[in-house]
């Protein structure tokens, strides 16, 4: 039983197999909140199309933050103040590690500049998974669900995972790094670990 509200974020580049874990958590934590960013709101719905777009990066970093804000504001903090478990496909640290690709152009640190946006106000998790996988299997797996994006390309997934990497180095009481090229049975075994690890 969880006493306190407790944040758990799951992240990852695309084609990790994170919605498949995440069936395999609502049955085992089915008391738990689950959520995901981009939002279903119409804020999340015009990140979905800044991603399927040509969106300038700056603008597309702004739409994700003002969804990130809304999220907080509308399903984060009042789950949180209930005391409830919260576990939520991917969060602030996917914005860090994927704008921090596509602006990489025009910072000398872009993912620094990024936090520095969220440092005041962002719901930091109180655990995040990173799910860990060869970029080049993910890329094949986005191809076989049938909806490639502009971000599902091998070189920017290695750049992107890299950025992650450098997060959980960053912050490693924070994150949890599982191998997500294992069978996904397995990789539900080690997500429910960590998850229960943290709870206790």
């Amino acid at each position: 039983m969880v006493k306190k509200g407790l944040l758990i974020t799951l992240e990852g580049i695309d084609g990790t197999g994170k919605s498949s874990v995440i069936k395999g958590l609502e049955i085992r934590f089915q008391d738990a909140v689950f959520t995901r960013e981009p939002t279903h709101n119409w804020i999340g719905k015009a990140v979905q199309k800044s991603i399927e777009s040509n969106t300038d990066p700056l603008a597309e970093l702004f739409l994700f933050v003002a969804d990130h804000a809304e999220h907080i504001a509308s399903v984060i903090r009042p789950a949180l103040s209930e005391g409830k478990m919260v576990i939520s496909d991917r969060y602030s640290d996917s914005r860090y590690a994927y704008q921090g690709v596509t602006l990489a152009g025009l910072f000398d640190d872009a993912m620094g500049w990024i936090q520095g946006i969220h440092k005041a106000w962002t719901v930091v998790p109180d655990l995040t998974i990173l799910f860990k996988i060869d970029p080049a299997v993910a890329v094949e797996r986005c191809g076989n669900r049938g909806n490639h994006t502009k971000f599902e390309k091998i070189e920017f997934l290695r750049k992107v995972q890299d950025n992650f990497l450098k997060l959980a180095g960053q912050e490693q009481e924070r994150f949890v790094v599982v191998d997500a090229g294992k069978a996904q049975e397995a990789v539900l075994v080690d997500v429910v670990r960590a998850i229960e690890e943290r709870i206790n």
